[in-house]
C-alpha cells in the first residue's frame, strides 16, 4: 500500500470510510480477477481515486457499482460490500502500468533486489507481461495506456535535460500529462463527456503535486547517497516547491467545482481535505492531527505591570468536570453540551476502530476480530518481550494487519498505530464544495 492520499478514518467518517474502503478492496480484487494474484501487489491508495471519480459521477448503484465480497485476509476474513464496474478495472489498469514502467526503471539501474542478473532477468519478465495486460484492459475499457507508457518512458529523457536554472514543472510535465488523460478517461466511462477538460486539470495538477511531494520527501535521503533529484537538480526550493503545491491543490479544488457529480461528498475529501493534508505532512507541519487548526498567530507578550480585567477570565474548572459556563448560570439556546470524556463523568464511548462494517444484528465490528483477533488493543497498552514481539510481527504480516488494520497495535509497544491511530480529528464527511479548511 502506497500513494499521498492516507486518510485519517475520524476525518472521512463511518460512511465515507466504508465508502475509502470499498475502492481499496475493489481495486484490488479488480487487479485480481485481471492480472493474476501477484498484480494485487500494486495495489495504492492513490489510483482509487479513479474507482472514486466514476462513482461520484454515476453515483453508488447497487448491483451495478458495488457487490458483496466474501471473506478476505485482507479484511480480517470479514466480507464487505467493494467496488466493481468499469471504474474498479480502470484504476486497476493504471496502476499497473505505472507499476510495469516502475519495475522496469529498477530493472535497467539495477536497484534494490534488482541488482543480480537473475532477477533483472524476472523483472523484465514482470514489467513486460503486466504492460501487456494493462493494455489489453485498457482497449476493452476504450483507452489507449500507450498515452500513459509515452508520458513514463519521456521521463529519463525529461530528467537528463533539466539543470540548475531549468523550471521543476518540465521536469513534472510526463507526470502531469498521465495523471491528467487517467482522470479524464473517467469522464468518458462515467457518460458525461463534459466532465472530461476540469478532470483532466485535476488529474495534472494532481500528478504535479505528487511528483513534488515525492521530491520533497526523498530529498535528504537523496542528497546524502548521491541520487537525482528534481528539486536538487533544478535548483528549486524547498519553499518554492510549497509553494507550487499549494498552487495545485487550490486548482483542484477550483477545477473540481466545474465538474457535474452524482455524489462528490468522497472525492471531495480525498482531493480537497486529504490533499491539504498530504501537503502539511510532506513539509512537515504536523502528522495531520490539529494541523487543520491553521497558522498560528504569535501574539506579543503584555506589557509589564498588566494584569486581567475583572470577570475576563472565567475561573478553571475543579478537576473531572468539562469546562464551560460558571456553574449556576443558564446555558444559550441551543448549546449542546460536550460529550463526556471516559472517566470524567460520562460513560466511555465505544471504539470506532476496524473497518466501520457491520456484524449481523448491527454490531460493529471492533479492531480484533476475524484473523485480527490477535494481538488485540488494550488500555493502557501490553509491551511485549523480544519473542512475542518477534511472533506478532510475523502474525500481523501475514494476516496484511499493518496495511489493513486501522488502527493496529505495536508488535512491541501495544500501542495503537495506523493513520490514525487515536486522533481528536474532526469529522469532514460532511463537507461537500466547501470552503473549510478542517
Amino acid at each position: 500500500m502506497f500513494g499521498i492520499i492516507r486518510p485519517c478514518r475520524n476525518r472521512l467518517g463511518p460512511e465515507l470510510r466504508e465508502s475509502w474502503m470499498a475502492h481499496l478492496c475493489g481495486l484490488c480484487l479488480a487487479l485480481r480477477d485481471d492480472h493474476g494474484h501477484m498484480a494485487r501487489l500494486v495495489t495504492n491508495y492513490d489510483g482509487l481515486v479513479i474507482s472514486a471519480l466514476v462513482e461520484a459521477q454515476v453515483g453508488a448503484q447497487s448491483g451495478r457499482t458495488r457487490r458483496a465480497a466474501g471473506p478476505c485476509a485482507l479484511r480480517g476474513m470479514q466480507s464487505a460490500d467493494v467496488a466493481v464496474g468499469t471504474g474498479a478495472r480502470l484504476a486497476a489498469t493504471v496502476s499497473l502500468v505505472l507499476a510495469s514502467a516502475k519495475v522496469g526503471d529498477h530493472v535497467s539501474d539495477g536497484d534494490g533486489v534488482f541488482a543480480s542478473a537473475p532477477m533483472r532477468g524476472v523483472g523484465r519478465q514482470v514489467a513486460r507481461r503486466w504492460a501487456a495486460q494493462a493494455s489489453a484492459t485498457g482497449l476493452d475499457l476504450g483507452f489507449d495506456t500507450a498515452v500513459l507508457v509515452d508520458a513514463v518512458r519521456r521521463q529519463s529523457s525529461v530528467e537528463a535535460a533539466a539543470g540548475l536554472g531549468s523550471s521543476v514543472l518540465l521536469v513534472t510535465e510526463p507526470t502531469e500529462t498521465a495523471s491528467g488523460e487517467a482522470v479524464a478517461q473517467t469522464a468518458v466511462l462515467a457518460g458525461r463527456p463534459g466532465n472530461a477538460e476540469p478532470l483532466r486539470e485535476v488529474g495534472r495538477l494532481f500528478g504535479r503535486m505528487a511528483h513534488l511531494l515525492d521530491a520533497v520527501e526523498d530529498l535528504e535521503e537523496d542528497r546524502a547517497s548521491g541520487s537525482w533529484n528534481p528539486l536538487s537538480a533544478t535548483g528549486t526550493t524547498v519553499d518554492e516547491a510549497r509553494r507550487l503545491c499549494d498552487d495545485a491543490a487550490l486548482g483542484i479544488k477550483l477545477a473540481l467545482k466545474e465538474v457535474e457529480f452524482a455524489d462528490d461528498r468522497l472525492v471531495h475529501v480525498l482531493l480537497v481535505h486529504e490533499v491539504q493534508e498530504s501537503i502539511r505532512r510532506a513539509f512537515g507541519e504536523g502528522h495531520g492531527h490539529g494541523a487543520h487548526e491553521g497558522p498560528r498567530l504569535h501574539t506579543p507578550p503584555p506589557p509589564p505591570g498588566w494584569q486581567p480585567a475583572p470577570g475576563m477570565y472565567p475561573p478553571p474548572a475543579p478537576y473531572g468536570q468539562q469546562p464551560g459556563p460558571h456553574r449556576g448560570s443558564t446555558p444559550p439556546p441551543g448549546h449542546v453540551p460536550p460529550p463526556s470524556a471516559p472517566g470524567h463523568g460520562g460513560p466511555p464511548q465505544p471504539p470506532t476502530g476496524g473497518k466501520g462494517r457491520k456484524k449481523r444484528g448491527g454490531e460493529p465490528l471492533r479492531p480484533g476480530s476475524g484473523l485480527w483477533f490477535w494481538p488485540k488493543l488494550k488500555e493502557p497498552p501490553v509491551r511485549r518481550g523480544a519473542i512475542l514481539g518477534c511472533l506478532a510481527v510475523l502474525y500481523q504480516c501475514g494476516t496484511c494487519q499493518q496495511c489493513c488494520r486501522d488502527p493496529f497495535p505495536g508488535p512491541f509497544s501495544g500501542k495503537p498505530n495506523g493513520t490514525c491511530g487515536d486522533c481528536s480529528c474532526p469529522d469532514c464527511s460532511g463537507c461537500s464544495g466547501c470552503d473549510c479548511s478542517c
